[in-house]
């Protein structure tokens, strides 16, 4: 299947945040084929056009970068220091095999103190990250030549197609989100739209929302569709609502344009699209947050796909998830011609 094949790539790419130009070659090679224009953000935010009839402007945003971690110093022993670029959870990280992207990758892994030696009190806490170092195997004058601060690492995962159509993998959180707005290209190829679409990959979603803000900026639109992930983790949390390969999530509240969402619902329902109303009464903490407030105001939706185990290597969606977002995107679109079509 395309899309899946699509999604390996991206996840087994690494684009942390700030370092997303990365993953342009392999969405150019998808997208080529399903949009008239494709360029860059000033921010290297990916931005693939669409043209329509003639009418509104929709931009789809899903983020392209992932959480990482830096070099900050190499020590006299010959280990490597680090710290988390953004949203790294420091409890996934001992053992982790990892790759420090130097003058040419460096493998390592992540050590810290056995749990022999450590103290009942040091037992009972999460090891902080300034208490963990990664290990080359390298003497250190051989390391200081190939690794400086500043150099990235990433986690050393390859993605895994498991039963039926779930995948395990790293930065699912949002490639999943880049996968739906494939699919919706994809259906869009051969369906007749007014709207003129902008199929755009955001950077720095995880450093605070920057490349969507910018980006929305520059393309002035009139709605704007973000897509992201929901936790999924229903074993973990008993009020959890959407589950993997059952439903796929559309957020109500403050952040969303209430006719708009009004709209989306009905073409999900319309199109026998399996989906959960969320309330989300504050930040959604997504690119809709930044979509919203930009230029003059854009009317804004979030729709999430399910996914367990976020922010770690080893993050689970079900691919099915991917096409129903993707698809209800593009029915939405297709319902379009002009604003009359959703205060009607």
């Amino acid at each position: 299947m395309e899309g899946k094949e699509f999604l390996v790539k991206l996840s087994n790419s690494v684009a942390i945040s700030g370092y997303e130009n990365n993953l342009h070659p392999i969405l150019k090679e998808y997208f080529k084929n399903y949009v008239d224009e494709i360029k860059y953000g000033t921010l290297g935010d990916f931005i693939g056009i669409k043209k329509g009839k003639g009418g509104l402007k929709i931009m789809i945003a899903a983020h392209m970068d992932e959480v990482g971690l830096m070099v900050t110093n190499i020590n006299e022993r010959g280990f490597v220091e680090f710290r988390s670029i953004i949203g790294v959870d420091s409890k996934i990280l001992p053992a982790q095999e990892v790759i420090i992207h130097g003058k040419k990758e460096v493998y390592g892994v992540v050590g810290a103190k056995p749990p022999h030696v450590l103290t009942n009190e040091e037992l009972k806490k999460a090891i902080d990250t300034d208490d963990m170092l990664i290990d080359t195997g390298l003497k250190r004058e051989v390391l200081m030549d190939l690794v400086s601060p500043g150099d990235l690492i990433s986690i050393k995962r390859d993605a895994s197609n498991l039963l039926g159509d779930f995948i395990t993998g790293k930065a699912l959180d949002d490639r999943a989100g880049i996968c739906a707005m494939f699919e919706c290209a994809k259906i869009l190829k051969n369906t007749e739209h007014y709207a003129d679409v902008y199929f755009v990959g955001t950077v720095m979603e995880e450093a605070g929302l920057r490349g969507a803000r910018t980006v929305a900026n520059i393309i002035n639109p009139d709605i704007g569709i973000a897509i992201d992930v929901t936790s999924a983790d229903k074993y973990a949390k008993d009020d959890i609502q959407v589950e993997c390969g059952k439903n796929i999530k559309i957020a109500v509240g403050p952040n969303i344009h209430p006719e708009l969402v009004e709209k989306l619902i009905k073409t999900a329902d319309k199109n026998d699209i399996p989906f959960k109303i969320v309330a989300e009464p504050g930040r959604t903490g997504t690119d809709a947050w930044a979509i919203q407030v930009s230029g003059e105001g854009v009317a804004t939706l979030l729709i999430s796909i399910p996914i367990k185990y976020m922010h770690t290597s080893t993050e689970v969606i079900n691919y099915s998830d991917v096409e129903k977002a993707g698809k209800l995107i593009a029915s939405f679109i297709a319902s379009l011609k002009d604003w009359g079509d959703i205060y009607a």
